[in-house]
């Protein structure tokens, strides 16, 4: 039986009237590219909460995945899906596992703006981190291979893959810092004295030396889809948030599961207070330090980085918040609060003080 985020989020849904495809258009372009699709297409939109909308085509020939840009007017630097498509065409030539990418489309008069077709992988997707219905020893199998992935991702060398200038390298901590704390500082709607002080404190206490990697920056067991029948990975979802940066800021933000708050409902979900050893999950510790022993690296203080991580992760709440008040959230439901945002601005100031102590 599916509850709260599985049912919220899992599955596939009639497109709403705003973001309907021409398919009589879309199958004239895709007929010369996709023989033996025909003309009898079907498209259904996933549910997930994509800020790219993303459908499942189906026909003769199929099914394939479609993304696109949002119609209207957007934000310059936001959605740029031509990048995400060069990102998964870089993976498909590397071990990781993404979606196979087909073709991408700028002829904004097909559907109404721009839009790449990738493979449709089956397979399950869970919003729920302790998995539930799965059996543990089957739980216990996909999170060993989620973490396998993330260390896989974190080895592939950007340049040789062809993603060298992907972004701009070095002091990524600084930089994404600075952007986030500004970003806060837009968007803040009340005083939270625990955000000022981790905006004066987080530069204070930065790790020394940082590598530079492809990062996914949403990694998740939320955006991987498992196999339908066996407990592994089949493809890794949404490379929206990509970019060159610090694996170990990624990687805290991958442990979002294990240290956001127990009660957040469908704004997110949460490991804490579970019975881990029974559910057949790691704690939290013993995932750093699998993902460690796969790099071959030495098992880092992580407080920092889950300080940052937690600061950041209340920064990008409160923008939604503040969009939310302006009018502009483009989600069809609100799942966040402002009380929220201080809690896990707390959460993060007693993060770094144990660093500091």
């Amino acid at each position: 039986m599916m509850t709260g985020r599985q049912q919220q989020f899992s599955g596939e849904e009639a497109p709403p009237a705003h973001l309907a495809l021409d398919l009589d258009r879309l199958a004239d372009w895709l007929g010369p590219l996709l023989p033996g699709m025909g003309r009898d297409l079907a498209a259904t939109k996933f549910k997930g909460g994509q800020s790219n909308p993303t459908y499942r085509l189906s026909g003769p020939g199929g099914s394939y995945v479609l993304r696109r840009k949002p119609p209207g007017t957007l934000v310059a630097s936001a959605h740029q899906i031509d990048r995400e498509f060069g990102i998964l065409t870089a993976l498909s030539h590397t071990d990781a596992p993404a979606p196979r990418p087909y073709f991408y489309c700028e002829d904004t008069s097909i559907i109404g703006s721009e839009f790449y077709i990738v493979e449709h992988v089956a397979g399950r997707v869970f919003w729920e981190a302790d998995m539930s219905d799965v059996p543990a020893t089957d739980r216990a199998i996909v999170y060993e291979d989620m973490n396998r992935v993330i260390a896989t991702l974190h080895d592939l060398d950007p340049q040789a893959i062809g993603l060298g200038t992907l972004a701009r390298t070095g002091d990524y901590a600084a930089r994404n810092l600075a952007r986030w704390s500004k970003l806060y500082a837009q968007s803040a709607l009340v005083p939270i004295p625990d955000m000022d002080w981790l905006i004066a404190h987080l530069p204070n206490h930065m790790p020394a030396t940082e590598q530079t990697c492809l990062i996914h920056g949403d990694y998740g067991l939320y955006n991987l889809i498992i196999h339908p029948d066996q407990p592994r990975i089949m493809a890794v979802l949404d490379w929206e948030m990509a970019t060159l940066g610090d694996p170990l800021i990624d990687l805290a933000h991958h442990l979002r599961a294990w240290w956001d708050l127990p009660d957040s409902g469908l704004a997110a979900t949460s490991l804490a207070g579970l019975d881990l050893p029974t559910l057949g999950i790691p704690s939290m510790e013993d995932y750093v330090a699998a993902y460690c022993a796969r790099r071959g690296i030495a098992v880092p203080n992580m407080r920092w980085y889950l300080a940052f991580a937690q600061f950041r992760y209340a920064a990008m709440v409160q923008g939604i918040l503040k969009r939310a008040a302006d009018g502009t959230a483009s989600s069809r439901v609100m799942v966040h609060s402002q009380d929220r945002v201080i809690r896990i601005a707390a959460m993060a100031r007693a993060s770094l003080e144990a660093l500091i102590a």
